[in-house]
């Protein structure tokens, strides 16, 4: 990994995890990581993931489409989910609109 892919991953995980607080009202932000789980660590349920995806499409607009990324993955896929899925995703899609 490069360091500007690298920079781009560490900003974008800041900016998610800005936004993982806002959904859950306070969380400390160090406490969020790329290994963090949504589902086992942040204990998310279905409307915090509704409420997330809208933060993150205000934040990204039409350059990532955070709730196509959601509503493709199966049922198992999104309990293993990790912030760090999130924000490859993110950044990938990003970089593709450079």
């Amino acid at each position: 990994m490069d360091q500007g892919e690298w920079t781009l991953k560490e900003t974008v995980l800041t900016e998610v995890a800005d936004a993982v607080r806002q959904v859950l009202d306070g969380v400390p932000l160090d406490e969020i990581t790329m290994e963090t789980s949504f589902a086992d660590d942040l204990q998310f349920e279905s409307i915090d993931v509704v409420v997330l995806s809208g933060h993150l499409t205000e934040r990204y607009g039409d350059a990532v489409n955070v709730p196509k990324f959601f509503t493709d993955l199966e049922l198992d896929e999104i309990i293993a989910l990790t912030v760090g899925d999130l924000v490859a995703f993110i950044s990938t899609g990003l970089e593709a609109a450079r």
